[in-house]
């Protein structure tokens, strides 16, 4: 099978090293050989071992008939976009890392897939390395998955982490880009714009529809201080930049918000840069899928399992996604769910009758009962929602 690669960067390159160095394993993997045709980049690359098949025009690509698969590891929506419904209109397969263009197009291109008979796989845009997607669409597409509750950002997880041992959020942050996991500009992950993305695609799978990503709830981690987090672990928990799907009255509840997690839940002892992941299944039960969720090879090692799947003939055709409109989400105030009420000790009386409340320094917390969160929001303080 022959192939190209879009965008020749971290991940691109690192596919482009996987399918080089284990050639042999992907050809016995693939019942065939899988040959890199073409490499789409702006830079040319002097003395890459693919110089000679860089292109910086998607127009050959598209032309050139022997090209079965495209592999989309640009970024961003646009030219992804278009260059994706190009090819998927070409006939050829894409496979892709790219959560934004996933999140907000991911029903026109299951559907334009589904049309050509081709296809049009993400098993890296969520979880990095973690088989996630494809045991969702596959083994367990008999079953009805209620509730997805997972650590999907790696970034924000590892500044976490930091700030619990300690350390105040700019120190953690200025760590966390220093190592290469956070960007110059970090809001798509503090700020939960990676994980509202991620969160938009698994609730997709688990329901059909795709929402607007931009109608999920998206909230900061940037106001969490080890003093929170020192008061959260006095009440037998963590705070975790969740991602959160359930469904119930026919409305979807989806958020990518910072939520105490209990001790007694395996996603509250996840940490540094590592992802896991809870899936609530009506057959198997519980299910926990963990590993790295971002990195150059974990990411291409999702990618190349993909151009596995569609080269062997393994793959089976993704049911297309619907469009759901805003008014399928349950408003974020309407959520229902135990609060993690973190305020100065002055207006402790607002939480007089919670039970255990935990006190540090000038401030004070306590886990309200089950409420509304618009409600809780409205309390003095800070309101984290119990998962």
């Amino acid at each position: 099978m022959k192939i190209a690669i879009l965008g020749l960067g971290n991940i691109g390159g690192g596919v482009a090293d996987v399918l080089t160095r284990d050639a042999a394993s992907v050809t016995s993997a693939c019942g065939q050989p899988v040959e890199i045709k073409y490499a789409l980049d702006l830079r040319d690359f002097p003395g890459h071992p693919l110089e000679h098949k860089i292109v910086h025009d998607i127009a050959p690509i598209i032309a050139d008939g022997e090209v079965e698969l495209v592999v989309e590891t640009m970024g961003g929506s646009h030219p992804a976009y278009e260059y994706t419904i190009a090819l998927l209109g070409a006939h050829k397969s894409v496979v892709t890392s790219n959560k934004e263009v996933v999140a907000n197009f991911g029903d026109e291109f299951t559907a334009l897939a589904a049309k050509n008979g081709v296809h049009y796989l993400f098993e890296a845009s969520v979880g990095g390395g973690i088989p996630l997607i494809r045991p969702m669409t596959g083994a367990l597409s008999s079953e009805t998955i209620s509730e997805v509750n997972g650590i999907v950002n790696g970034t924000t997880n590892y500044i976490l982490t930091r700030v619990a041992a300690g350390e105040p959020f700019d120190a953690a942050l200025s760590e966390a880009q220093r190592l290469g996991y956070a960007e110059r500009d970090p809001s798509a992950d503090v700020d939960g714009i990676d994980a509202q993305r991620k969160i938009t695609i698994l609730s997709a799978l688990c329901s059909g529809e795709l929402c607007p990503p931009t109608a999920v709830c998206a909230e900061s981690i940037r106001q969490i201080t080890p003093e929170t987090l020192a008061l959260a672990h006095e009440l037998g928990g963590t705070i975790k930049l969740i991602a959160h799907a359930s469904y119930e009255s026919g409305r979807a509840d989806i958020f990518a918000a910072p939520c105490f997690v209990p001790y007694a839940s395996p996603l509250s002892h996840i940490n540094d840069v590592y992802n896991g992941v809870l899936l609530n299944c009506s057959v198997s039960g519980e299910l926990m899928f963990f590993g790295r969720g971002a990195g150059k090879y974990p990411t291409s090692g999702s990618i190349v399992a993909d151009i596995v799947a569609v080269a062997s003939g393994a793959q089976r055709p993704l049911t297309p996604l619907r469009k759901a409109g805003a008014d399928a989400l349950l408003p974020a105030a309407d959520h229902v769910c135990r609060h993690f009420v973190v305020m100065p000790t002055s207006c402790a009386s607002s939480i007089a009758d919670a039970g255990r409340v935990a006190v540090h320094g000038d401030l004070c917390a306590a886990i309200l009962p089950p409420a509304r969160h618009g409600d809780a929001c409205a309390l003095p303080g800070t309101a984290y929602r119990v998962i």
